[in-house]
């Protein structure tokens, strides 16, 4: 059967998401947009459920899910929280930051969720498509990127139907994503430290502003968190980056002044370029050149996390 076809894209309407919980509810796979980028949402209390993502995205198993609850309260049934954790839920939830944390003995989350870690990684999502399934749900749904694993991430609901296709069981079109680059993720250590493991659309000033103070924790050579691995987001094609001018059989990614076959900005927005990090990277994928060039990205704000996509697309 080809789960790409129009039956298996539901609009994320009342109907729509009554079909997709019935899916997740019976132990399947959703694909379901977040302010980020689409995520592949499957029930976390059931080991066979992650199953299904870690098999529907090809996705090592040592990379561990990022766990999505409605609110601060579901995640406290979860994971660990102290005054640090509580601050950042008060200033960035519902949001784009992902918290890594001791995770609660006994909780009833499947053991692949954390890839064999003591810790667990929730977000609690601002997006309305997202929130309802949740509430419709009434669990905690792992939901990594929809997409291969070490693929492009999906900004949209065509990204995801062509990155899957009849791996995923059901996909809630809820148009382009607003934010366009995952989450930030913090890892709180249990010694008062704290580490940014993935740089995303809240910066690490910003974590710093709520904590107190700068990020002091000793990295872990570990993977801790999703996309720590050194090759990822990859667009199938070799990738050279800070590129001033497209080379030959080269699709120039530009930004600012530097013109190409398509721009994260005209107007150098880094916000704007977050949004279409994926996008333009999917443009260029899919385009007749055999390379990818992109042009500098300035490495402040958000800029740090779409250098850090790029860095590991080009790796």
């Amino acid at each position: 059967m080809d789960r790409t076809k129009p039956s298996k894209v539901h609009l994320p309407d009342d109907k729509g998401i009554a079909a997709a919980a019935a899916v997740i509810m019976r132990g399947g796979t959703v694909a379901v947009p977040t302010e980020t980028v689409y995520g592949l949402a499957a029930r976390a209390d059931d080991d066979a459920a992650v199953a299904g993502i870690y098999r529907a995205k090809g996705r090592p198993d040592f990379n561990p899910l990022i766990v999505h609850v409605p609110d601060a309260t579901a995640a406290q049934a979860l994971a660990v929280f102290d005054a640090r954790t509580n601050a950042l839920a008060a200033a960035f939830w519902p949001g784009a930051l992902t918290m890594v944390l001791p995770r609660r003995e006994g909780v009833a989350l499947a053991a692949a969720v954390s890839a064999g870690l003591p810790t667990v990684a929730l977000r609690c999502p601002a997006h309305d498509v997202m929130q309802a399934l949740l509430k419709t749900c009434g669990l905690p749904l792992a939901a990594p990127s929809a997409n291969r694993s070490g693929g492009v991430s999906p900004t949209s609901a065509a990204h995801v139907a062509a990155s899957l296709g009849d791996r995923v069981d059901l996909i809630l079109d809820g148009g382009e994503t607003q934010r366009g680059i995952e989450s930030t993720i913090v890892g709180l250590r249990n010694d008062g430290s704290w580490a940014i493991l993935r740089p995303g659309p809240i910066t690490e000033h910003e974590i710093a502003d709520v904590l107190g103070g700068a990020s002091n924790a000793v990295m872990s050579v570990k993977i801790e968190a999703p996309g720590q691995l050194a090759s990822h987001y990859a667009p199938g094609k070799p990738v050279r980056l800070n590129a001033e001018a497209a080379g030959e059989g080269e699709y120039l990614i530009g930004f600012g002044p530097i013109m190409g076959d398509v721009s994260l900005s005209s107007g150098g927005d880094l916000a704007e370029a977050a949004a279409r990090l994926y996008a333009c990277l999917h443009l260029a994928a899919a385009a007749p050149k055999a390379l990818i060039a992109v042009a500098p990205i300035p490495d402040h704000g958000i800029g740090t996390a779409i250098n850090d996509r790029l860095r590991r697309a080009a790796a």
